[in-house]
């Protein structure tokens, strides 16, 4: 309690008034989100969510809307999220990291010709690409016969070969800021290019990997688009779910608001688990 009271002492009135503000503007759809998910169908059409606040005792509560959430299916939903986001955000982590060592600490002719092409990439409309990525499933699976539309593989590679250009862009920004003199050290003693990289870049990269992470992984998990399209509906994800729990006429949005809540669940853990690293990951070599 001192070590709370003497920073709020320390910091300016002005700064924390301002700071407060925002994050009441900004938690406000969340605490109204919660709070429409937990009363009844009839209490919530016929009175605003705040007024639950104001009279707490009078509302009428109620747990039906997360009830028929989950028997709707919310939890496969959240399963065969888990699936298409966890590798959608690990695969290009690792490719995206060969990629920036490569970048900042191999000398090879075009270099920075590449890599400039490449984070012109980052401009790229995922929506134009759509077509092509299509055509080209199609083609592997009769060169090869794999069928990989309708399946979780074709999400995996298509959120990771639009999400690589922004990773590799931030993670070689990152490792600009590693001192030569490191990497020097140690191969004067023995150790080779990818000892070097799994066991000092890597570990010193830990901040902009944990940034892409939660950009990644909140990107994935929040899409509709790239799942609904390339794995279909036989493996829904919890944004096509929601979608489906709204009904044709809008009369499921209570349940769709338990839905929502609950899929904040996981990327809410994400970022608080991750957050530490975030600011120093996206700042880190921006003065470069």
């Amino acid at each position: 309690m001192k070590k709370i009271l003497h920073r709020v002492s320390g910091a300016k009135i002005g700064t924390t008034l301002v700071l407060l503000a925002l994050v009441a503007i900004w938690s406000t759809p969340t605490v109204g989100l919660l709070i429409t998910s937990l009363r009844t169908q009839d209490s919530a059409a016929n009175s605003g969510w705040w007024t639950a606040i104001a009279d707490p005792l009078n509302t009428a509560w109620s747990i039906e809307p997360y009830v028929n959430a989950i028997e709707g299916g919310m939890l496969s939903a959240l399963l065969n999220t888990l699936i298409v986001t966890i590798p959608a955000t690990v695969l290009p982590l690792i490719i995206a990291a060969n990629a920036a060592y490569a970048f900042t600490f191999i000398q090879f002719k075009g270099r920075e010709i590449y890599f400039a092409s490449l984070v012109g990439l980052m401009v790229l409309p995922l929506q134009s690409a759509l077509f092509p990525v299509l055509k080209g499933f199609v083609w592997f699976k009769k060169t090869f016969g794999i069928e990989l539309i309708g399946n979780f593989p074709a999400a995996w590679i298509v959120h990771s070969a639009f999400a690589l250009p922004l990773a590799i862009y931030i993670l070689r920004n990152y490792m600009l800021t590693i001192p030569p003199s490191l990497l020097e050290a140690a191969r004067m003693d023995g150790a080779s290019y990818y000892q070097i990289f799994w066991k000092l870049v890597m570990p010193m990269s830990i901040p902009a990997i944990a940034s892409f992470a939660i950009f990644q992984f909140l990107w994935v998990w929040n899409d509709y688009l790239i799942a609904f399209i390339f794995v279909g509906e036989q493996k829904p994800v919890m944004t096509w779910k929601l979608m489906r729990m709204l009904g044709q006429y809008g009369g499921g949005w209570q349940d769709v608001a338990a839905g929502s809540f609950l899929s904040l669940i996981i990327p809410l853990l994400v970022f608080f688990a991750l957050q530490r690293y975030f600011v120093r990951g996206l700042t880190a070599g921006a003065v470069k």
